[in-house]
């Protein structure tokens, strides 16, 4: 009898275990999740008629950054970098609103696998460089920026082109509730699909492995290099996703990669992701764009110079990186 009685605490102790096990291992997007809540609450405050229209609003408004911030937080998880997620997104965005303009839906749908999969090529020369070049991430990406972004120029001078309309119904509007944006389920749904399975596998294990320690990860049998590149390669198919958003979102392509590198490296510190690898996952950084672009609006609503909420966030990411690296040093200690 005690033995059942034990076996059937044990069963009914798990779900908690794991809840608590997995509260410890995300505590700083916890944070973040409560920030995000207290600052919905300060901007209806400050703004009594933000509501639904703010909402969706702020959905479309950060979807595409969000894609990007997904984007470097994989390769950041790798011990890498990318400098150009935002002349990738431009190029994306440009060849897909040029080919989409005046076309039939299907051949629409066509066009988006298209510059899915060239994503995955551009990510994948990126990453071949780094491996095969050995200089650091830091410089090639930089320089990538440069060649992605004119390429862009060379498909369009100037913002134009057309996205098909079922592509901006896809993250315009809500879907079942006023309050839940397309655009929230959009990302959702693509993070689901390609990240959440890809972290489980022995390749994503490997990801967090090389971030970690590239030579403890080469001694326990990793393919370094390919793993590397096929870290940058999804980074590449997140850029590309992030460009067809910003197509969808704006309904025309532009050739300017625009703040989305920086911005995404911002969401990915603020979002608990170790710039040092092998640490952190992608929701902390999905929900660090949501509290950066939320802090912008409210410092709007507030009336604050624009230049002033620039150095804002500024001043936040850096209280950010000092207390992070605060924590680090008490981990270390123990």
């Amino acid at each position: 009898m005690s033995a059942a009685t034990g076996t059937a605490d044990t069963v009914a102790a798990r779900p908690t275990d794991m809840v608590t096990a997995w509260a410890r291992r995300n505590t700083w997007t916890i944070g973040l999740l409560g920030l995000l809540v207290a600052l919905f609450a300060f901007t209806k405050l400050i703004q009594p008629t933000y509501g639904i229209g703010g909402i969706q609003g702020l959905a479309i408004s950060v979807l595409p950054l969000a894609f990007a911030a997904v984007a470097q937080a994989i390769v950041v998880i790798a011990g890498g970098i990318d400098l150009s997620i935002g002349s990738m997104m431009a190029l994306t965005s440009v060849i897909s609103a040029s080919l989409m303009q005046g076309q039939s839906d299907a051949f629409g749908v066509g066009v988006v696998v298209g510059v899915l999969a060239l994503g995955l090529v551009l990510g994948s020369i990126n990453g071949g460089l780094v491996v095969v070049t050995g200089v650091p991430d830091i410089i090639v990406t930089l320089a990538m920026s440069f060649v992605w972004a004119g390429f862009a120029l060379l498909v369009r001078s100037g913002p134009g082109g057309q996205a098909s309309p079922w592509l901006m119904s896809f993250v315009n509007g809500s879907l079942g509730s006023p309050w839940i944006p397309r655009a929230a389920i959009v990302i959702a749904v693509v993070v689901a699909v390609v990240w959440i399975p890809f972290a489980r596998s022995k390749t994503g294990l490997s990801v967090y492995a090389i971030g970690s320690s590239r030579l403890a990860a080469f001694r326990s049998g990793v393919a370094v290099g390919r793993t590397k590149i096929l870290a940058y390669a999804l980074t590449g198919l997140f850029a590309a996703v992030g460009g067809i958003a910003l197509t969808g979102s704006t309904g025309i392509g532009s050739p300017v990669p625009g703040p989305y590198t920086l911005e995404s490296v911002a969401a990915v510190v603020l979002g608990g992701v170790s710039l040092a690898g092998g640490r952190g996952g992608v929701f902390g950084p999905i929900v660090a764009v949501l509290v950066l672009q939320i802090i912008q609006t409210d410092l709007t609503f507030l009336n604050v110079n624009s230049n002033l909420a620039i150095v804002a966030q500024g001043v936040i990411l850096i209280a950010v990186v000092i207390f992070g690296s605060l924590v680090e040093m008490r981990r270390s200690r123990r």
